[in-house]
């Protein structure tokens, strides 16, 4: 688990979103405690939850990217899911306990990933020796499982004969390291599992179960094989991949994924609000308070079932976020509300803070639109008395419509530069200064007309 201190997660998260020092204090502490908790005794250990976080806040100030990049400091599993996907047990939907089972494949994939590259150099060699027996048909017997036939790039050009010596082997493996090699084709035949593309209508609400159905009728049938014409590059890669799942040991894999999913995976549950209705609220929210009873047991800790074994959810943590627009924290469920005991609220985006999300973070839009020009070859750059202009007008335009914070700025900008990305490729080699006047010549219009900036801005 990442070892960051909470002042140095701060100063990360710093670099990609604007503002919500408290929320970013409160994720580096959480993210700090289970850091933590791991020195501990593993009787005391036991002993310590994880403290559940929700996030409030209206769209667009920051809520999902924290938590996006607040994964991938971790370096833990971390699954994001909307709370509107559930639905109480019995009604058509996915159940509450489908996101653990995610998360856990998520911790697989990355498990595997890392296994395969400790042991990706004795993967190279072993699909660089099969490379050459490919291309030195007969100079050694072919490994089972893959079978190839060398396609020359000219048929009138001699091939190497049965009897090829080591020193064309290595002849051959030295013009395959300097990449001259790579457009010759073979005919790489491949193990496929026949009935894998089959499909298992489920059962509402049992999608899991219908898909470990469908694993298992696919074991039944014997592996077949198909035929593939590819580049002796694109084979290697091949290669690579086999031999790399021939050294990987899946059940460890599997027992390292599932301590790391039990003990340091994350889950952020967004769109809380929407499941918490008002009591004197019926009709379509009547599955709502179903799906708040339904995430009780997973947020306070339970086992549950998934097809690499039971994994307890004592100790993942759940960071909840939502606009809490139209109902509050107060409207879920005594029980569940328990269950986050640390709330933030994140404050609403205004000008200044969009002109520094214009100008401060690594991915900042003017950044992404320079760089995309840029590939035509057109010089793009933007004045500060232009951005100035743009972060006034998105704040103008949020507070005379609906207000969606930042996401504001991507419209105002792929409006203002529409025309410019549309000729881009006929200007290659110029330089473009965008300025006050630019701004506002293509958007003073559309912003003193309110009915129109609805639609368009």
């Amino acid at each position: 688990m990442s070892s960051l201190t909470p002042r140095e997660i701060v100063s990360e998260l710093d670099k990609y979103v604007v503002g919500q020092a408290e929320a970013k204090r409160m994720v580096a502490i959480a993210m700090r405690n289970r850091w933590r908790r791991q020195k501990l005794d593993p009787e005391l250990r036991e002993e310590i939850a994880p403290k559940n976080i929700i996030m409030m806040g209206p769209t667009g100030v920051g809520k999902t990217e924290i938590a996006r990049r607040l994964a991938k400091l971790a370096k833990s599993p971390f699954h994001k899911v909307e709370a509107t996907k559930f639905t109480e047990v019995g009604y058509v939907g996915r159940d509450v306990e489908s996101m653990i089972r995610d998360l856990m494949e998520i911790g697989i994939t990355m498990v595997r990933a890392e296994e395969r590259e400790k042991v990706r150099v004795r993967a190279e060699k072993h699909a660089e020796d099969r490379l050459l027996d490919l291309l030195l048909p007969g100079s050694k017997p072919q490994n089972v499982g893959y079978s190839f036939t060398p396609i020359p790039a000219d048929p009138a050009a001699p091939q190497p004969t049965a009897t090829a010596n080591e020193s064309t082997r290595e002849k051959f493996r030295q013009l395959w390291r300097e990449g001259k090699m790579d457009e010759r084709m073979v005919e790489l035949e491949i193990a496929t599992q026949e009935g894998g593309s089959m499909s298992i209508m489920a059962i509402p609400g049992m999608e899991d179960m219908g898909g470990q159905v469908q694993d298992m009728i696919g074991r039944m049938f014997p592996q077949k094989k198909k035929l593939r014409k590819m580049k002796v590059k694109d084979a290697y890669d091949a290669l690579v991949q086999e031999e790399s799942d021939k050294l990987i040991d899946m059940d460890k894999v599997q027992d390292i994924a599932r301590e790391r999913v039990e003990q340091s995976g994350i889950i952020f549950l967004d769109e809380l609000d929407k499941v918490a209705s008002r009591q004197d609220h019926g009709g379509p929210d009547v599955s709502r308070e179903g799906v708040q009873r339904d995430l009780l047991p997973v947020v306070e800790g339970c086992v549950v079932n998934t097809k690499y074994g039971m994994i307890r959810t004592d100790h993942i943590l759940f960071i909840a976020a939502g606009a809490f627009h139209y109902s509050k924290p107060s409207d879920l469920i005594p029980e569940l509300q328990g269950r986050f005991p640390l709330r933030v609220e994140l404050s609403a985006l205004g000008s200044a803070e969009f002109y520094r999300i214009l100008t401060e973070p690594q991915n900042a839009l003017t950044v992404q639109y320079s760089a995309l020009l840029g590939t035509e070859g057109l010089r793009l750059s933007f004045t500060d008395d232009a951005l100035l202009e743009i972060a006034a007008m998105a704040q103008k335009i949020n507070e005379d419509t609906e207000n969606i914070g930042a996401r504001r700025l991507y419209t105002i900008m792929e409006k203002i530069l529409s025309d410019l990305s549309f000729e881009a490729s006929d200007k290659g080699g110029q330089a473009v200064v965008v300025d006050r006047d630019y701004v506002r010549a293509r958007l003073t219009d559309i912003v003193e007309n309110r009915d129109l900036s609805r639609y368009i801005l």
